[in-house]
């Protein structure tokens, strides 16, 4: 059986969360991409 890609053995954990965006941001777009840059080379992040 070929995988389409090499994934880290499970437990797998996900964290979704919803908002909604007002006409004030209020740093919003700051804090995403903080948080981006905090875990874009995270050892078994899939997808971020």
């Amino acid at each position: 059986m070929s995988l389409i890609s090499k994934t880290p053995k499970p437990p797998y954990y996900a964290v979704i969360f919803t908002s909604e965006r007002m006409e004030a941001e209020n740093g919003y777009s700051d804090m995403f991409d903080r948080m981006h840059e905090l875990l874009k080379n995270k050892e078994g992040r899939l997808v971020c």
